[in-house]
């Protein structure tokens, strides 16, 4: 049984995936449960990828991420549950781990990788858990979405 048990332990902390960053300043207030990283952000997780100028994280009582926010010229690379691949950019992006769900703010420029789908607005909120996405545009700006089209011909 104690066999079993430390194999079940194991393979979750194989499994696990670590959070990375790097960063050229540091600094935390566990009281408010927010550390602040600045210059040359570099974040991986898994698959995961994001650089930025700065990143927020906001944690729960137990030290538990509930909330990241990374700004200034974000470029990220991501893969949702699905395991499509997805790469962009944009100026401030926010993630909600419990939620699976990315707000994208400000110059956003989101492309599915493989299928050459592309999404371009002001605002865009995409869910990792379902693989859904919602786009607007500002003013005079509109939202641009691109994608091949297959159709039959007879």
């Amino acid at each position: 049984m104690r066999f079993i048990l430390f194999l079940l332990l194991f393979i979750s902390l194989t499994y696990a995936q670590k959070l990375r960053v790097k960063a050229d300043y540091f600094e935390s207030d566990e009281k408010k449960g927010v550390s602040v990283f600045t210059g040359h952000v570099h974040v991986t997780k898994g698959e995961d990828d994001l650089k930025a100028k700065k990143l927020t994280i906001y944690t729960d009582k137990n030290r538990v991420p509930i909330k990241y926010v990374a700004e200034g010229n974000v470029k990220f690379k991501l893969q949702d549950d699905n395991k499509k691949r997805y790469k962009g950019r944009a100026q401030k992006v926010i993630y909600l781990p419990i939620k699976k769900e990315y707000h994208f703010f400000k110059d956003v420029h989101l492309i599915q990788l493989g299928e050459e789908k592309e999404v371009q607005g002001d605002k865009v909120i995409f869910s990792a858990k379902t693989g859904k996405s919602y786009a607007k545009g500002v003013h005079n700006n509109p939202v641009i979405m691109t994608f091949d089209i297959n159709e039959k011909t007879k």
